[in-house]
């Protein structure tokens, strides 16, 4: 399926913070609701990290037809290529089927190819049929990460997650340690095997630390842009870092909001999570998790996701024994070439 020649013709510029309401007025007629906070939080981060945003509208006849907003990856789950996630897109409904949604995606590859990206990256509901035609005619393919997700269920404990018990140990060296199996004799919780509180900007050096032991790299830029985005970028701060002998030894790197993806409920996503070396087996992975439970269900977040990648075995383990399962959504991705 292919969108229909353009007509009449489009131009297409940077999204800017005056395109706002018109945004938000086509994003409502297209989803049934308002989502103005979400999108003004998206126009703000633009212009707060405009290397870590790429956002464009189409202006026709009659002023702004359509818009894309992506986000750069750098890094997430120890990634090594860069990519660009969509994150929102959409067209008037009297502009729909006449190319400006291609015209869109055009001018994001572009960027794309000058900034040395390789992929587009997005994620759609199963059964949203409309949206998987019109990936489908872009070039996206079902890509082989999948996504997972948990149902927060107000908090409420469950033994696989808030147990003080884990699974086999992950391989030293991988970007997400997990901690592995210890004893539960005195029904110790979880989140009581470390001193666990709101990540803080001045826990980054220690972050990077932890980073560098894991990756054998040094990510200090892209954990930086994590932290911000942590901390500045999200409806809800959710990121968490543990403590044990005085020092930092792991965080949890997680933002919620109502938007993205086209989401009709509060989703807590998962980032990275990271644990150092010398701590690992201690059940610091589940602690941070469960902690990260314990607060959502507080704040009314329904659910909490995440991507994981084939070769994460252990992620998907220790991710598949907390409770997650396969997500109704499907993660796709383009080459840009």
């Amino acid at each position: 399926m292919k969108e229909t020649v353009l007509s009449p013709p489009v131009a297409i510029r940077a999204l800017r913070p005056g395109d706002l309401e018109a945004v938000v007025a086509i994003d409502q007629a297209i989803e049934g609701r308002s989502r103005r906070s979400y999108i003004r939080r998206r126009l703000d981060a633009a212009i707060r990290e405009p290397a870590r945003h790429v956002q464009f509208a189409a202006d026709g006849a009659q002023g702004l037809v359509g818009y894309v907003l992506a986000r750069l990856l750098r890094g997430e789950f120890g990634r090594r290529q860069t990519g660009l996630r969509v994150e929102l897109v959409g067209v008037r409904r009297d502009e729909q089927h006449r190319g400006v949604g291609q015209r869109l995606l055009d001018a994001l590859v572009e960027y794309a190819r000058r900034k040395g990206v390789v992929e587009l990256r997005t994620a759609a509901r199963w059964n949203d049929h409309v949206m998987l035609r019109w990936l489908d005619a872009m070039g996206f393919e079902l890509s082989a990460d999948r996504i997972v997700d948990c149902a927060v269920g107000d908090g409420a404990y469950r033994p696989e997650r808030d147990d003080a018990t884990e699974p086999a140990p992950a391989r030293r060296g991988d970007a997400n340690d997990y901690s592995a199996h210890a004893g539960n004799d005195y029904e110790q919780l979880a989140r009581d095997t470390a001193d666990l509180r709101a990540m803080a900007p001045d826990d980054l050096p220690a972050i990077v630390r932890i980073d560098r032991l894991l990756t054998g790299r040094d990510r200090g830029e892209y954990m930086r842009g994590q932290l911000a985005e942590a901390l500045d970028d999200s409806a809800i701060r959710i990121s968490l870092v543990a403590r044990l002998d005085d020092t930092v030894v792991g965080y949890l790197m997680a933002r919620s909001d109502l938007g993205d993806f086209g989401r009709s409920e509060p989703v807590a996503i998962i980032d990275t999570i990271g644990v150092d070396p010398e701590y690992a087996h201690r059940g610091v992975g589940r602690a941070l998790i469960s902690q990260l439970f314990a607060n959502l269900g507080a704040l009314r977040v329904e659910r909490v996701e995440t991507i994981v990648a084939p070769r994460e075995l252990a992620l998907a383990g220790f991710l598949f024994d907390c409770g997650f399962a396969p997500s109704q959504r499907l993660a796709f991705v383009r080459a840009v070439n």
